[in-house]
């Protein structure tokens, strides 16, 4: 599998984040061997938080976050996932899955030298994380989600969503920043705009950007639909803190919420709620309001 690794020099400056990157390897079904890029910030004796991002973002996402959930006493760890921000890039569609994807989230979760994980995951953040904690539930002491789904292909995609898709195989230029930005309610400055372009010198750096969207399961027979059915069957009996916050601003992921509140234990009783003026990123729109959330969540349900 070949592979390119984002220069350094590329996240100089980068608006309010100015974290020292961490790394751990972890191996593709060939054998190869990939660099996974994270930030891990706050007292390392902290309840670990996981920050999960999805399509096409990185960690860096999670800027407004991290500083109110480290001053809490969270430890805060937010990778980037492998084609994106700092972690290495295969250059081929084709060495994107969705499995592999999983496999490569499940590997630095089980080396995480952290337990009692409370996750938090947005997009392909929650259609991975879910997965993995399907796989490896005691890890994760609770959850909580939001515009994300865990799709089976058993239900017609949205309009939206297919024109996304159309969009990311068809267009001759993946703006990566632009795209971030149309999805927010409030436009982020140049310089954040920037910072989101940063991962991807030029196209050879976004095979894994174009492929998310591909890999979504949209017909029952999809290669990824029966490992997804078989999460949500392991999610019908997690009976930890599952808590939703999807916004009201995203035609993509919006309703997506009461599968998860009516199909998993966990999720009965909790304080769900809908995070208003924003859209699909809505760390960008409402982070500090989220990190808060967070903060709320892991205390009020520590005696779980």
């Amino acid at each position: 599998m070949d592979f390119v690794r984002t220069p350094d020099h590329r996240f100089d400056g980068l608006p309010d984040f100015n974290y020292e990157p961490c790394y751990r390897k972890v191996t593709a079904e060939d054998g190869t061997v990939l660099r996974m890029a994270f930030v891990d910030e706050g007292p390392r004796a902290g309840h670990p938080v996981l920050l999960l991002h999805g399509e096409p973002t990185w960690s860096f996402l999670y800027r407004r976050m991290i500083p109110p959930l480290a001053d809490a006493g969270l430890r805060v760890i937010a990778p980037d996932l492998i084609g994106f921000g700092r972690s290495d890039k295969p250059t081929r569609i084709v060495d994107y899955s969705y499995a592999a994807h999983v496999e490569w989230l499940r590997q630095f979760v089980v080396s995480e030298d952290a337990d009692s994980v409370t996750m938090f995951a947005q997009d392909w953040g929650g259609l991975l994380g879910l997965r993995v904690l399907a796989e490896i539930p005691d890890k994760f002491s609770r959850v909580m989600i939001a515009n994300t789904g865990l799709p089976t292909g058993d239900h017609a995609m949205s309009d939206a969503f297919r024109a996304w898709q159309t969009y990311a195989r068809e267009t001759p230029d993946f703006p990566v920043g632009a795209i971030v930005a149309r999805m927010c309610v409030n436009r982020p400055d140049p310089a954040v705009i920037a910072a989101y372009d940063a991962p991807f010198p030029d196209e050879s750096f976004k095979a894994g950007a174009r492929a998310f969207p591909q890999l979504v399961p949209t017909r029952p027979d999809d290669p990824a639909s029966d490992s997804n059915r078989a999460a949500w069957r392991a999610l019908s009996g997690f009976n930890r803190p599952f808590l939703t916050a999807f916004s009201d601003g995203d035609p993509i992921t919006r309703g997506g919420d009461k599968p998860f509140r009516e199909r998993v234990p966990g999720a009965a009783g909790q304080a769900h709620f809908t995070v208003r003026a924003a859209g699909h990123f809505l760390q960008e729109d409402a982070g500090a309001k989220l990190a808060s959330k967070i903060v709320e969540f892991v205390a009020e349900t520590r005696g779980f």
